[in-house]
């Protein structure tokens, strides 16, 4: 293979498993930890 084709592969790699990780921490069972800031500090 060559270079540019293994760098684009990589990067594309790294993107989907950020991407991923994003999601899963936004919609799995994560979530449940997370704050909503609009509703801690309602006026």
């Amino acid at each position: 293979m060559e270079p540019s084709t293994v760098i684009t592969i990589s990067i594309a790699a790294v993107v989907l498993a950020i991407t991923g990780f994003s999601i899963y921490t936004a919609f799995g069972p994560p979530s449940a930890q997370l704050s909503d800031p609009f509703e801690d500090h309602e006026d």
